[in-house]
């Protein structure tokens, strides 16, 4: 029985290989570890100022124009502990706040495609490392900025938003050769990982430090924790295995192997087949789709649980982090759930992207839409967003990382995908996507 289930299965990778290549202290689950703090420290540098700026604006500024949405009233318990008032406040209104707030993203959209092609020409290891330290360069300036005027700030978060921009085409870049096929979702899911923990960490922390110390500290603290690890990813990490220092022959080689007949040989990069093809535009739509609820949630969240809910400062870093801590949980237990269908129970690639990203749109779309209808039940509100942003972890193994599955060769132009095999080619619907 046993030969005959073997013979059924035809895994991308021998059977015997595993075994002879740990993942403890391999290289490659070393890359995923050093990524997984760098896109720790990238989100909690992009969300630090949602939380900080509620500090630095005057009590009811926001409120001075909002007209249409019911507040509800005051709840928290007083807290007997003395606050730290001596940072300095700003008179900025809604409006500003919300160019503060979307200056990041103007930068960021920027160097999306120029990204992967700096990828493909200076190599993902520089340009993730210098963008984190750019990011984190910027952040230090942040207060200044903030002195300064309203308009060095929205051009200090731009710029952080272009160093930013690179380090997801760069990532995927380097995983487009350092990620064995049956343990693509395990290695990204780590990775990326790090950024749900960022948030789940840095927006109650910098609760606690606008609360205790004063806002500045906030992206001190941060920024000079991004320049640390700088200088780690820069000794320790390399852009292909063929050039890593330290790692061993046998796991090099079962890395080459297992990659030799999914990298193409073709130099030229075929753009019409590129914008022709239907699994890509079907990335494209789930990536807008998911991003538009997850980062509008990401900005603003620390701003619905002041105004509207009317939680206290400590009280608002924690509740926001909430929902990013169920999103890290289940970004670690579906990478490992969808690495396991694949590899053990022989369910095709395609079939578990589908089924991961139908889970991972449909679910937080509907608690997300029943949230706004619940009013001020406090706990409902915070059960139904958390709910949401924990299911929406599921894409992360599921389109979030299909660019590898259809086009590893083709990932450098910011994970624009070639159609090299039919057979593994994404085919979600667009119904799928909503």
């Amino acid at each position: 029985m046993e030969p005959e289930e073997g013979a059924d299965r035809t895994p991308l990778l021998k059977e015997s290989q595993p075994g002879t290549v740990p993942a403890c202290c391999s290289a490659r689950y070393s890359l995923a570890l050093l990524a997984f703090f760098g896109f720790f420290l990238l989100y909690a540098l992009r969300v630090n100022l949602s939380v900080a700026l509620v500090d630095m604006v005057e009590p009811n500024t926001s409120l001075t124009k909002n007209t249409t949405s019911n507040v509800c009233p005051e709840h928290s318990s007083t807290i007997n502990v003395p606050r730290n008032t001596s940072g300095k406040k700003y008179s900025w209104d809604a409006d500003t706040q919300g160019w503060i707030l979307g200056s990041f993203f103007y930068g960021y959209i920027i160097t999306q495609i120029p990204g992967g092609y700096l990828a493909s020409k200076i190599g993902g290891k520089l340009l993730l490392g210098f963008g984190i330290f750019g990011t984190s360069v910027f952040t230090l300036l942040t207060p200044l900025a903030a002195n300064l005027g309203v308009g060095y700030l929205i051009a200090v978060r731009a710029l952080e938003g272009l160093g930013e921009g690179v380090t997801f085409p760069a990532m995927h870049s380097m995983w487009s050769c350092w990620a064995p096929p049956l343990e693509r979702s395990k290695l990204l899911s780590i990775s990326y990982a790090g950024a749900q923990l960022g948030t789940v960490v840095s927006l109650p922390l910098s609760g606690l430090i606008c609360y205790y110390m004063n806002w500045i500290y906030v992206f001190y603290i941060f920024g000079a924790l991004g320049v640390l690890w700088f200088f780690f990813w820069m000794w320790l990490v390399s852009d292909t295995p063929e050039t890593h220092r330290s790692i061993s022959h046998t796991e090099r080689e079962h890395i080459l192997s297992s990659l030799k007949d999914q990298l193409s040989t073709q130099k030229s990069i075929p753009w019409r087949q590129i914008l022709e093809s239907l699994p890509l535009w079907a990335i494209v739509v789930a990536h807008f789709s998911y991003n538009w609820t997850f980062y509008t949630l990401l900005t603003l969240l620390p701003t619905y649980m002041k105004e509207i809910l009317r939680f206290d400062a400590q009280e608002n870093g924690f509740l926001s982090a909430l929902p990013y801590f169920g999103c890290w949980l289940c970004i670690i237990l579906s990478g490992q759930i969808a690495d396991y269908l694949r590899e053990k129970q022989n369910l095709s690639t395609v079939c578990v992207r589908k089924c991961f990203t139908l889970i991972g749109m449909i679910g937080p779309a509907v608690f997300l839409v029943a949230a706004g209808f619940i009013g001020c039940n406090y706990a409902l509100a915070v059960a139904f967003v958390t709910i949401s942003t924990t299911l929406g972890g599921f894409c992360t193994s599921g389109y979030s990382i299909n660019h590898l599955d259809i086009a590893p060769s083709f990932l450098e132009p910011s994970e624009l995908l070639w159609l090299k095999w039919p057979r593994q080619t994404s085919t979600i619907s667009s119904k799928s996507l909503a």
